[in-house]
């Protein structure tokens, strides 16, 4: 089950936290907890994504991206990622996840999200995800100005930029 009261908890607690800058870090604390776990007693690999919700919502809330959405009639959606895990998390470990945008190009916002327990990275997520109102995808360009943002996206690390360049050969439909 979608982990509700703890995403309440999440914007709540960050309500009246500074606003960040578009390209500013979030960071979050968290408790694994027994239901987060699979059959091996570690924080499942589904649910990890799950939990990055918890960092990333609130992160698009201190920007001002929701409240832009709102006003907006616009919605978001999650349009590809890749998760690098590490360590393990167990139950009841404390773990603080940082949450960035990194950039954009003309359809798509890329974001990274990582999970630390006692400094060391236990995960490391690369997000896509676009802006969309009833007729598909927002432009980025006009999802920024919307945000009264000016200048251009940063430039993408190398890494992104080859993720998406090996994801546009990946054919779609897969083959059945």
């Amino acid at each position: 089950m979608y982990p509700f009261l703890r995403m309440i908890k999440e914007m709540w607690k960050y309500r009246k936290a500074p606003p960040l800058d578009l390209t500013e870090a979030h960071v979050s604390h968290h408790i694994c907890w027994p239901w987060d776990l699979d059959i091996w007693m570690e924080l499942n690999n589904g649910r990890t994504l799950t939990l990055y919700d918890l960092g990333r919502i609130p992160m698009a809330q201190r920007t001002g991206l929701i409240h832009v959405m709102r006003r907006e009639g616009w919605g978001i959606t999650v349009a590809g990622n890749s998760v690098r895990y590490r360590r393990r998390v167990r139950a009841f470990d404390r773990i603080e996840m940082v949450s960035r945008l990194i950039g954009w190009d003309e359809r798509f916002f890329y974001m990274e999200q990582s999970m630390w327990r006692k400094g060391e990275c236990t995960s490391h997520m690369l997000l896509r995800a676009a802006v969309t109102d009833r007729n598909g995808i927002v432009p980025t360009a006009r999802v920024a100005e919307a945000m009264k943002h000016d200048g251009p996206s940063p430039e993408l690390p190398d890494w992104v930029r080859a993720w998406i360049e090996a994801d546009a050969k990946r054919p779609w439909p897969p083959l059945r």
